[in-house]
């Protein structure tokens, strides 16, 4: 079992060129709930503004207060092979577009090794080094998110390293890693690649951004063993989500928009990628991550406890936001508006009141630029859709969102 789990990965591994592997902690998590809750940004708010896949510990909830709970003490079970691991692990969800407008949601698929994994789930790694070295786990409260959903640009999107996009021809690809959406049929699916800072200020386990206590190496890369900045010197594991998007149903050109523009949207309302993000909060019970990372496990982990796919499956916990996220909808869940550039509409009309018929570079095909709710209004360098509905006004509400009021 683990000569044949090893040898896929390595396969992997290979493929996508990284330098002096010595041991990577490998697993699955199938699907928890998915639903709009966003604990970390939106603490306390039910419903919040876009949708979520959630995998991990039982602890998940609105709040997630870690002043109040110790979620690796407290959890009951995990969706996740380690048992011992009941953190949660969270990114948004993939929706395509109709060309009459209506979404749907894409389905996920396991990740290979991991048939069986409910609602295809997500593919966690945890990376101890790849120069020898030693890391610091995780401690109980930590929590961090990297990537920005309000984000459209490839220069903003710059400031976050190594969130890409792999087009599947076959389910090993590993290369061909792009920061936009592919503008292709994938054979296999899309899947999305989430990789975490690896360095720590060594004091905060979590700040209001829910990010400015993590940074990348200073220079080169976590693989490259790049050093850790002096503001934050503590060696961190490298926490890397793959999630695969089963996109094979819609591989038919003809139901793509007619100027041939890839069409699908994420939940928080981004046709470019450039938005992706990822959230975790840490719940590891005792010092299991930390005895696995000083143990450089490698996929199989003897010192972990761990449970097999099918019972992982039977963790789950019920939603809580009532309302529809499957089948043909007429807006995404929660009524994001998509902003940002969108794909045209072709000869086929104008759904979102823009006037690009087929030039995919503002809103034409998609919402229009007069965001109900929650959007980026502006700031932060977002040169998108910047108007707020007649008679409303923009506030900032955190560093993702803005509100038009």
């Amino acid at each position: 079992m683990k000569v044949q789990q090893r040898s896929l990965l390595a396969a992997a591994l290979a493929l996508a060129g990284a330098p002096s592997v010595d041991a990577v902690l490998r697993f699955s998590c199938s699907e928890l709930v998915t639903e709009r809750l966003d604990p970390l940004v939106f603490p306390g708010s039910n419903p919040s503004p876009h949708l979520h896949q959630i995998v991990g510990g039982n602890m998940f909830n609105v709040t997630m207060d870690s002043k109040q709970h110790n979620i690796g003490e407290e959890a009951t079970c995990t969706t996740c092979t380690f048992s011992e691991d009941f953190s949660n692990y969270w990114t948004a969800v993939l929706y395509f577009r109709a060309r009459n407008g209506s979404y749907i949601r894409v389905p996920q698929r396991p990740n290979v090794d991991f048939d069986g994994a409910r609602g295809g789930g997500m593919t966690v790694y945890y990376t101890p080094s790849y120069q020898g070295g030693k890391v610091t786990a995780f401690q109980p409260g930590f929590r961090m998110i990297v990537g920005n959903p309000g984000y459209r640009t490839a220069q903003e999107a710059a400031k976050f390293r190594q969130l890409t996009f792999t087009c599947l021809e076959t389910m090993y690809t590993r290369d061909g890693e792009t920061t936009s959406m592919p503008t292709k049929p994938c054979r296999e699916g899309i899947m999305a690649n989430v990789r975490f800072p690896t360095c720590w200020d060594g004091k905060n386990l979590d700040t209001p951004s829910h990010s400015d206590h993590v940074a990348y190496p200073s220079s080169g890369t976590f693989e490259s063993g790049g050093p850790c900045p002096s503001s934050h010197p503590v060696k961190i594991p490298q926490l890397f989500y793959e999630v695969i998007w089963d996109t094979r149903q819609f591989n038919d050109r003809s139901l793509w928009p007619e100027d041939g523009s890839q069409p699908f949207v994420w939940s928080y309302g981004d046709y470019t990628g450039y938005g992706t993000h990822g959230d975790y909060v840490f719940g590891w019970k005792g010092d299991s991550l930390q005895r696995a990372m000083d143990a450089n496990c490698d996929v199989y982990c003897p010192t972990l406890k761990s449970q097999s796919i099918s019972q992982a499956n039977q963790c789950k916990v019920n939603r809580v936001v009532n309302e529809e996220i499957d089948g043909w909808l007429a807006s995404l869940p929660g009524g994001v508006e998509v902003v940002g550039p969108q794909p045209g509409t072709g000869s086929g009309g104008n759904n979102g009141g823009g006037n690009n018929n087929g030039g995919g570079n503002n809103n034409g095909g998609g919402g229009s630029c007069q965001v109900a709710k929650w959007a980026q209004c502006g700031g932060q360098g977002y040169t998108g859709c910047t108007t707020c509905a007649a008679g409303s006004t923009c506030r900032a509400q955190n560093q993702y969102y803005s509100q038009c009021l």
